[in-house]
């Protein structure tokens, strides 16, 4: 059951994981800088409230400067909060330092959106995947690192080569074997397919899908291209300006959205039937 913004009215009936309550984020406007002194905040995200439910994958979609990549480094706290709570799987992480905040973090896990800055050069895929688990603690750190290579569908020779001997479908795959290799229960996924060529997006969002059914994921998929958004997802949150337009079940946004934005951004954007696009 939903109310007018198609939020859940009772989501701790649906197993929420992630959740936000009136969550502000103001960040420094570096433009109004003075010469001495500091920069004024600028609000970017406005109140906002939302509820993600385990093994569902929400779609956050906007504009450029909506605040949709904010929004979603407040949630894994990568950008501290103005105002509002921020609770992982009932419990409250808004002001949680970072010693008490050390072990959620390996259960909530970010995909980039440029592999080629957030992979280092230097080095070697395996040892890539490797340096979070060792962070955390894991054993078996070998045959976890061929296990992951496994689910996102690479060679397990692939653990030997340099991000620059990939391609860039192949380094994304990595991006997204090193996240699960922690098995996290959250996934943020940040426009992950936005710089790829038409076949290298399906074979990530396939991958990415198959993953979220076989590991029990939650995901959040920021993205601004709209057909993807309802290809992966089952909820939409359309963002204007760092606040909720519109907020639902994504078949019910698409085909009978109710706010005026979301209405532009289906008619400015081609969408290919999903019947006939060749996922």
């Amino acid at each position: 059951m939903h109310d007018s913004s198609g939020a859940p009215k009772n989501p701790a009936a649906a197993g929420v994981l992630v959740s936000a309550k009136a969550l502000d984020v103001a960040l420094p406007d570096m433009a109004a800088k003075p010469v001495f002194g500091r920069a004024p905040l600028i609000r970017i995200i406005n109140g906002i409230d939302l509820d993600i439910a385990r093994g569902s994958v929400l779609g956050i979609v906007g504009g450029s400067g909506s605040g949709k990549s904010t929004l979603g480094r407040a949630l894994l706290r990568l950008i501290e909060p103005a105002a509002g709570t921020i609770e992982f799987d009932g419990l409250d992480i808004t002001r949680l330092g970072e010693d008490a905040l050390r072990p959620v973090r390996r259960r909530m896990q970010m995909i980039f959106q440029d592999p080629m800055s957030s992979l280092n050069p230097r080095r070697r895929v395996g040892a890539i995947i490797a340096d979070p688990m060792q962070m955390h603690g894991f054993d078996r750190i070998d045959g976890r690192i061929d296990d992951a290579l496994d689910h996102v569908g690479l060679p397990r020779g692939f653990r030997s080569r340099y991000p620059h001997e990939l391609s860039g479908g192949q380094r994304q795959r990595v991006g997204i074997a090193r996240a699960i290799a922690l098995e996290p229960e959250f996934i943020l996924a940040d426009e992950i397919v936005s710089g790829l060529d038409v076949s290298s997006q399906a074979q990530v969002l396939n991958v990415l899908a198959g993953l979220v059914g076989e590991l029990g994921l939650t995901l959040a998929f920021i993205s601004h291209d709209l057909s993807v958004i309802r290809r992966i997802c089952d909820q939409v949150m359309v963002l204007q300006r760092g606040s909720i337009v519109e907020y639902g079940d994504v078949d019910r946004v698409f085909d009978a959205p109710q706010a005026a934005y979301t209405r532009e951004l289906l008619d400015a954007i081609p969408l290919p039937d999903p019947q006939q696009a060749n996922w």
